[in-house]
């Protein structure tokens, strides 16, 4: 059986810090760049922001939860992380060969862990929450009031 031969070494994947970006906007700009073939990681996943009124927001996301049963799904997370991705997800042809590649190549992290610690973490300025009145409600405390252990 002949030897495989060595593959070229992956590129080394961008790391996107989620500190002050809008889950949504974040997800559909991390989308596009997964689907081109990018490998993306992303920390501090918690500090991600969700814009609305504090009442819709979790309204929404204690629906999406309740929604389905224990045995059938939907599945809907709670932990930041989770969220995150499944956010990205939405954005993905997630059922198609293309979007479930894409999908693998993203990796979401709570914090940062140190593999990434020195590495300089790029922002998505598109993605930056706008100053409001209004102050912001960040996954960690939504995935906090829907159950999680953060």
């Amino acid at each position: 059986m002949p030897e495989a031969l060595p593959s070229a070494k992956e590129p080394s994947p961008t790391v996107i810090d989620a500190t002050g970006l809008v889950v949504g906007r974040a997800a559909g700009l991390i989308a596009q760049r997964l689907l081109a073939g990018e490998q993306i990681v992303v920390i501090h996943a918690e500090k991600a922001i969700v814009n609305g009124s504090r009442a819709s927001v979790l309204e929404t996301y204690r629906a999406n939860r309740a929604r389905g049963s224990v045995r059938s799904g939907p599945h809907f997370p709670r932990n930041p992380d989770r969220i995150f991705r499944r956010a990205v997800r939405g954005m993905v042809p997630h059922l198609k060969t293309r979007g479930k590649a894409a999908f693998d190549r993203l990796t979401v992290y709570i914090g940062c862990p140190e593999v990434y610690a020195k590495v300089s973490a790029s922002s998505l300025p598109d993605a930056q929450a706008k100053p409001s009145l209004r102050a912001p409600l960040t996954l960690e405390e939504i995935s906090r009031l829907l159950g999680a252990r953060v």
